[in-house]
């Protein structure tokens, strides 16, 4: 599956995805690598337990590697500048 295939893929499959910013980063977004590299970024709670059981069902076959991360953490680390992560919803429309 191409990097737009998966965010499409999960995007229709978790609607909980919809309370969080969500990015791909790694080797995944350039069309080569074994595992597919996920950012979650929001608060915990109820709505990040459902979207890890959506997670997993949606991941079933797919090798996700998910990093979960509150924002204020993403902040202070930079993670998505530093790591060039994309938005999953901008990645679906590429498909």
């Amino acid at each position: 599956m191409t990097a737009s295939e998966i965010a499409s893929h999960l995007l229709g499959n978790c609607a909980s995805l919809k309370h969080f910013e969500v990015y791909m980063f790694g080797s995944t977004l350039h069309g080569v690598g074994e595992d597919i590299d996920i950012l979650v970024v929001g608060p915990n709670g109820d709505a990040l337990s459902k979207l890890k059981q959506e997670m997993r069902v949606a991941g079933d076959f797919l090798p996700l590697h998910i990093l979960y991360m509150q924002p204020s953490e993403e902040r202070r680390t930079e993670f998505v500048a530093r790591e060039h992560c994309v938005h999953l919803r901008k990645l679906a429309t590429r498909f």
